[in-house]
């Protein structure tokens, strides 16, 4: 066995999900407050540190003492396993996002693997199953109402957003994640691409599928998520909570983590797919070849890149929570299946043809 590969493996899995990632969502809810707060012309938390910014950790504290109050009318194998079913898969799809270039001679992501996109996608399905098994397991109509639509509603914008980077992976002819990030960096980010070969005709007329597949991707995100406007399976409204409604203490802060996380992860691939991963505009301080090393400065500069995109699209998920109002159920459903399915089908033959006219 590499013991070498499998402790630089370990210290990766602990520094981006336990000592980033989950960092992440605590101050993922505290700015989804904060913006909130000022979107409303309200002062959201400002008691507990600076800024409120250790409210977070008062509200984990919280949960943690809680009691752990299971009611008795519940299936309770299901019902404690719904939380974990939701959590879980949003941590794991992690593993094949490309967070860096290299730091230490080590590639900055978890899972190197050449189906990185289909990864995603398939851990990411199984979030549906704790949603689900949430809502049946409680053994009440609203809990039970909100898993029927999750149902739905995840499983027809899970083709959306597999349909929709279609176009980016015939553009890049790769499902390598981290080959795309270094195309992005010599030719271009897909959604800027303004050097290399981005910046000419065939980059030109690439960009209108490449500028569909996102709107799609994006919206579908929204949709995969739960978040407003497409928060259905737990609107409050109609449902009181939806599939959550029956949970409390740490199982309920589990749904809420797994929500952020999910929200994250999205964020991350939508960077890594559409704005270039780690890399700078206009090539600045790439790499001379994949996997090629570099110092530690241009590595450290590279990771905070990544992340503050994700942060920058993190804040556009947030903003949009509070700008837009909810869909009705009928409209997400004809959303999905009159439109974007068939618009996201279309873009795959425009983007077939414009390569086979500029090749």
């Amino acid at each position: 066995m590499d013991w070498q590969f499998l402790l630089a493996s370990l210290t990766k899995i602990v520094v981006f999900v336990f000592l980033v990632t989950l960092p992440l969502v605590a101050l993922t809810v505290w700015a989804e407050r904060r913006v909130s707060a000022a979107i409303q012309d309200r002062v959201g938390p400002n008691r507990v540190g600076p800024f409120g910014l250790l409210q977070p950790l008062a509200d984990g504290i919280k949960f943690l003492l809680k009691e752990d109050f299971t009611p008795s009318h519940v299936r309770k194998g299901f019902y404690w396993m719904a939380p974990a079913l939701t959590m879980v898969p949003a941590l794991m799809t992690c593993a094949v996002l490309p967070f860096g270039s290299t730091l230490f001679g080590e590639k900055m992501v978890i899972a190197d693997l050449n189906v990185g996109p289909l990864f995603v996608f398939a851990i990411a399905s199984l979030t549906v199953y704790g949603i689900v098994l949430a809502g049946w397991a409680s053994n009440s109509k609203y809990p039970f109402l909100g898993g029927v639509r999750s149902t739905s509603q995840m499983i027809s914008y899970e083709i959306c957003l597999g349909l929709s980077i279609v176009p980016l992976l015939m553009i890049y002819g790769e499902l390598n994640l981290s080959k795309i990030v270094y195309e992005q960096a010599e030719n271009g980010w897909a959604m800027l691409p303004l050097w290399g070969e981005g910046w000419s005709l065939k980059g030109a007329l690439l960009f209108i599928p490449v500028a569909i597949s996102f709107v799609i991707f994006v919206t579908s995100m929204f949709a995969e998520t739960n978040r407003l406007p497409f928060d259905l399976p737990e609107c409050e409204t109609e449902l009181v909570a939806g599939y959550h409604t029956e949970y409390s203490s740490m199982k309920f802060a589990l749904f809420f983590l797994g929500e952020y996380a999910a929200m994250i992860i999205g964020s991350g691939l939508a960077v890594t797919l559409f704005f270039g991963g780690w890399s700078l505009p206009f090539g600045w301080l790439k790499p001379d070849e994949l996997h090629g090393e570099v110092g530690f400065l241009t590595g450290a500069i590279h990771i905070a890149s990544f992340f503050l995109k994700v942060i920058a699209f993190i804040l556009f998920f947030i903003v949009i929570r509070w700008t837009l109002p909810r869909f009705r159920y009928d409209q997400l459903m004809r959303l999905g299946w009159v439109f974007f399915f068939e618009i996201a089908l279309a873009n795959v033959i425009l983007t077939a043809l414009i390569l086979w006219l500029v090749e």
